[in-house]
């Protein structure tokens, strides 16, 4: 009896992610997923710019790179062209849905569209060096605020699921991580429920996804994966923030 294997829907070649990144476990939640709703065929990917821009590499099911924060606008078109047959994700870092693409994502938001967001939130830009990012922590140190986050000079982080739970057009807003075995279950849960959605027709849904990058924090693996728990979660805590689809079962 075979008790563990690759996803069939994660392509067999090496990922280009630093070691203990958790972009590869998030990577591998969305293939266990695609292969148990059995929707490799009808799937259709789209990378972001950002640490995760060669995803179109490790996914196998059909992809599509978009511009820096244009994830969600391609996925409406995709969804639209042939939306009984497309099922479409974005996989997104910070960097991209919560700074530039900001207006996509609340828009596409707004108009309930069919489509599943996976956002990967590691508070600061990854692949351009370790910038200050819109989630960067008040006080986190980076390249771009080698002191700290001044929040009195550049504001304070920007908390997607709670922007969007006002934004009546959204269906599924959860916040999960993957720090550590139970949480790494729990959000394996919340990005099937998004898939879910779609297939059934429910509308808008995003994972956000808390991720470490132990590189550009400056810390080992294991000691990145007690940062995100002390502070990450605190600011960022986890959870269901908007749900439509168990207040219509509630009724």
């Amino acid at each position: 009896m075979i008790v563990f294997e690759k996803p069939k829907a994660l392509a067999d070649v090496p990922l280009h992610y630093c070691p203990g990144c958790t972009h590869g476990i998030i990577h591998r939640l969305v293939a266990e997923v695609i292969d148990e709703l059995g929707i490799e065929g009808r799937t259709v990917g789209v990378a972001p710019v950002g640490c995760s821009v060669f995803a179109y590499n490790y996914f196998n099911c059909d992809m599509i790179e978009a511009a820096h924060g244009r994830a969600p606008a391609v996925a409406t078109g995709v969804k639209r062209a042939d939306p009984e047959n497309n099922i479409v994700f974005t996989y997104q870092g910070d960097g991209d849905l919560a700074a530039i693409g900001t207006a996509e994502t609340v828009h596409s938001a707004a108009r309930g569209e069919n489509i599943t967001i996976i956002f990967v939130n590691n508070a600061i830009y990854g692949m351009t060096g370790g910038q200050m990012a819109p989630t960067t922590l008040p006080g986190q140190i980076t390249q771009t605020s080698p002191y700290g986050r001044n929040p009195e000079q550049v504001g304070l982080p920007v908390k997607v699921c709670e922007l969007l739970s006002n934004v009546d057009g959204a269906t599924y807003l959860e916040r999960v991580a993957v720090n550590n075995v139970k949480n790494v279950k729990n959000a394996k849960k919340a990005i099937k429920k998004a898939f879910q959605n779609q297939l059934e027709g429910k509308g808008f849904s995003l994972v956000e996804v808390l991720s470490t990058c132990p590189t550009n924090w400056g810390l080992k693996p294991d000691k990145a994966l007690e940062w995100l728990e002390e502070n990450m979660i605190p600011y960022y805590p986890l959870g269901v923030y908007k749900d439509k689809t168990a207040e219509k079962e509630g009724e």
